[in-house]
């Protein structure tokens, strides 16, 4: 892979990775336009591991909330006196909800490195799972909060977490989507969904670089792999600032029309023959 590749899709994936539009749907589409094969094991790899970049991004932008939840939870564990705080508890939830996607990314690996890769699933995904934004928007009632955030909202939201897995439906389109429906604001959701994201990303991007390190050397090459991961971690830094402002007071429209728009260029794209679907 060419470095100028490799900044490109950093910044694709900078951008993408909290926007509820599906970075590895945006990645897919671009490694393919660039002429790669994009269910090829050091493709599927390389996707992964630069999300790693923002993972790190969300970890310095939250790193005070980080710090305040996971001290609480250090202490509640060691210390039953300290475990009716909230912080605690909503430890607890993080864990709880990360576990799910664990679950389903292992059983399904395999299908999802290969058969989910095709364009033709990124591009019903992004189209499909608008409806749900929308209804999720339209209904939202947005009167709960961080404090009132349990482990039984974090493990729904967790479980849907999973058709994240599916290039288009989008980590946070979907984590976002059901938290509105549990009637949170959007802050809240929206910080919740990068909570979530830390595990879940981390978990994905280590497991790759440790199973497919050969297939990354002879492949895409690692040089080009820390660039784009370091692209991705100094955008995404600043696309998690601008969408905190951001969604404090506006709804998620513009997002949901961008996906309908964008899956159904791809769906023209597909149909006449311009792009290929693997």
């Amino acid at each position: 892979m060419d470095i100028w590749q490799a900044i490109v899709l950093g910044v694709v994936e900078g951008v993408t990775e909290f926007l509820p539009i599906s970075s590895t749907g945006h990645l897919t589409i671009i490694e393919k336009l660039m002429g790669y094969s994009i269910n090829d094991p050091d493709i599927t790899a390389f996707t992964a591991i630069i999300q790693v970049g923002a993972v790190f991004a969300t970890l310095l932008f939250l790193r005070k909330d980080i710090f305040r939840i996971g001290s609480a939870w250090l202490k509640g564990v060691f210390n039953s006196k300290s475990r009716a705080t909230d912080d605690y508890r909503f430890g607890w939830a993080i864990i709880l909800g990360s576990i799910p996607i664990g679950i389903i990314g292992l059983i399904f690996k395999d299908q999802i490195e290969t058969t989910l890769r095709s364009l033709w699933v990124v591009a019903f995904a992004l189209i499909l799972w608008s409806g749900v934004m929308w209804l999720a928007d339209y209904y939202a009632k947005l009167d709960r909060h961080e404090k009132d955030i349990t482990w039984k909202d974090t493990l729904i939201i967790g479980t849907v977490q999973c058709l994240a897995l599916i290039p288009g439906v989008s980590r946070s389109g979907a984590t976002m989507s059901v938290g509105l429906l549990r009637g949170f604001d959007r802050v809240t959701v929206t910080k919740l969904s990068f909570f979530l994201s830390i595990p879940a990303l981390t978990a994905a991007g280590v497991l790759q670089s440790v199973t497919q390190y050969q297939n990354i050397s002879t492949g895409v090459g690692w040089v080009p792999t820390i660039v784009a991961t370091l692209v991705s971690f100094v955008v995404a830094y600043s696309t998690v600032s601008w969408l905190l402002r951001f969604i404090a007071s506006h709804s998620y429209m513009v997002f949901i029309i961008y996906r309908l728009i964008l899956g159904g260029v791809l769906i023209v794209l597909l149909t006449t023959g311009t792009i290929a679907a693997i």
